[in-house]
């Protein structure tokens, strides 16, 4: 299916402007040749070595043939159930590209206990697992390797027989599945994660759960020319010049000193592409390059009917993925290809947008301070979890750089929140810290927030979204009010051959994270619940 694209109102207005200014820099043609100058001086340290997204439609083509030939010598043992342990971009194409196929693959994208014992729960004779993960570091896929390893070990099976590495040549993860004779495959080094849906770690797991990868690859290299030519019709200059420089048309609304704005927030809906879960791998690429240094893009996953559709947001842009991108009406984006193709044009439109607002799409200098603050919650132990301000129905209340003096319901605690929030460019972050298998319900919160509150609002599962959207809360413009949803399940699975559990592990990490967000300052709330259904339906409530 060929790219398409249409633009109109505001979005077409920055086209018209941005387009040509990009064409005549051969910025598309710069991009596919791989000129690491495009985002100025500071970036080229990072840029010079991040690339090779840009040829893996070609250059993963080698992958397909061991990948498939994996998949039959598992299928002859009776093997057809995949595992996939990894975070960030290592899960969000994965999953895409395998439930768009309809293929069925378990993504453990969490340290939630009851999410992983869930993935533990299923037949262990016919399961095989694979760990991505470009350096091995990362604690929550390292956790998740050592419990399926002992669980393949404890019911008989052959452990280096099931589990498959995928990472970077020369990485300490490669070291260590070599040493302990695990298969490995090894992506493209020269490809951050969240632009690695077309290498090793998006084929390797989409290959073995039954998708088409080599049509996946030929997509993506059909687009590959169109995306690379210096023109006015190139979908991904027009998409890169929407995200970045959309100007508000009553910008005199908005701006109450008369200044020029812009819609520097994203709505993605993706229903109706036939493309499945699109927009959140759409929501990592674009708020982990974008937002830092106090500038970005938020992207906002939502549905057709969605609260922020019809709402009018005058710092919104609607980006709509369809069947047939022919028309696009008010100030929207209508997109339409392969999913192949979908990637390679989003991967170049964040680009894009990136040189328009000065910015380096391939670093992310503020994930680190959550993990810091995550690892030092987990060392303190116990310590780490503070007193409640209040426990109102069995829900305990803190916060971060959020006053609730004379606060005593949890009613209360949520207006206090959303009193800090900006009706003019403001937004609210739900954050739940759930197992997402067993509580999807906990997404209607988003779209209750957001007719609540009247201001964009985003969902992120804890603590995946760490890896994505967690760059922009810290880095991005201050707008952000952040709504913590946590389980205090009594269960819990201890990670072998470490002295904290998944409990503790989870715990640490939304510990960790509203401490940096309460430090810089960003107001949170945090919501322990300890009976989970009741608890998500009084907050639901409130919010209805």
């Amino acid at each position: 299916m060929a790219l398409k694209i249409a633009v109109s109102g505001a979005a077409a207005a920055a086209a018209a402007e941005f387009v040509p200014v990009l064409v005549a820099d051969k910025v598309a043609s710069r991009i596919a040749a791989k000129d690491f100058t495009l985002w100025g001086k500071d970036a080229e340290s990072e840029s010079s070595i991040r690339l090779g997204w840009v040829g893996s439609a070609v250059d993963s083509a080698p992958l397909v043939e061991p990948i498939l030939a994996l998949r039959d010598e598992f299928a002859a043992k009776g093997v057809n159930r995949f595992v996939l342990c990894g975070m960030g971009g290592s899960s969000l194409a994965p999953e895409v590209i395998t439930s768009t196929a309809g293929v069925e693959l378990v993504v453990l994208d969490s340290t939630d206990p009851d999410q992983v014992n869930d993935a533990l729960s299923g037949d262990l004779a016919r399961t095989a697992v694979i760990v991505s993960s470009k350096s091995g570091s990362t604690v929550e896929t390292d956790s998740q390797k050592r419990t399926f390893e002992k669980a393949f070990a404890d019911a008989g099976l052959p452990v280096t027989d099931r589990i498959v590495i995928v990472t970077d040549p020369g990485s300490p993860m490669e070291a260590a599945a070599q040493a302990d004779g695990y298969r490995i495959f090894n992506a493209d080094p020269t490809v951050g994660g969240r632009y690695s849906a077309l290498t090793a770690f998006g084929l390797v797991p989409s290959g073995l759960a039954g998708a088409d990868i080599a049509a996946l690859l030929a997509d993506a290299h059909e687009a590959s020319e169109v995306l690379s030519a210096d023109s006015a019709d190139n979908p991904g200059l027009i998409l890169g010049a929407a995200l970045a420089r959309t100007v508000v048309a009553n910008a005199a609304e908005c701006c109450t000193d008369g200044c020029v704005c812009y819609r520097d927030k994203v709505g993605v809906i993706a229903a109706g592409s036939g493309i499945v879960g699109f927009g959140d791998w759409a929501e990592q690429l674009i708020a982990e390059s974008t937002g830092k240094i106090g500038k970005g893009v938020l992207p906002v996953v939502l549905e057709p009917n969605s609260f922020e559709v019809s709402a009018g947001i005058a710092d919104l842009l609607l980006v709509r993925v369809v069947a047939d991108a022919t028309a696009a009406a008010g100030d929207e984006v209508s997109v339409s290809g392969g999913l192949g193709a979908q990637f390679l044009l989003w991967e170049y439109a964040t680009v894009v947008a990136s040189r328009l607002l000065e910015l380096n799409p391939f670093d992310q200098p503020d994930v680190e301070s959550a993990k810091i603050a995550a690892r030092a919650m987990l060392s303190e132990g116990a310590a780490a979890a503070s007193a409640p301000a209040f426990v109102d129905g069995g829900i305990e209340v803190r916060s971060q750089s959020l006053d609730l003096a004379g606060v005593s319901t949890v009613e209360g605690a949520i207006d206090a929140l959303f009193a800090q929030l900006s009706a003019e460019d403001g937004y609210v972050s739900v954050q739940a810290y759930l197992d997402r298998t067993e509580v999807p319900a906990a997404y209607s919160l988003r779209e209750a927030a957001a007719a609540a509150t009247g201001r964009p609002t985003t969902f992120g599962w804890g603590p995946r979204f760490l890896h994505s959207t967690g760059q922009y809360h810290k880095g991005g413009p201050r707008q952000g009010v952040f709504l913590q949803i946590i389980s205090a399940g009594e269960a819990d699975l201890a990670v072998p051959g470490r002295e904290f559990t998944f409990g503790q592990l989870i715990a640490s990490q939304s510990a960790g994270d509203a401490k940096v967000l309460g430090d810089l300052p960003r107001p949170v709330l945090t919501l322990t619940l300890t009976d989970v259904v009741a608890g998500l339906a009084k907050i639901q409530a409130h919010l209805s």
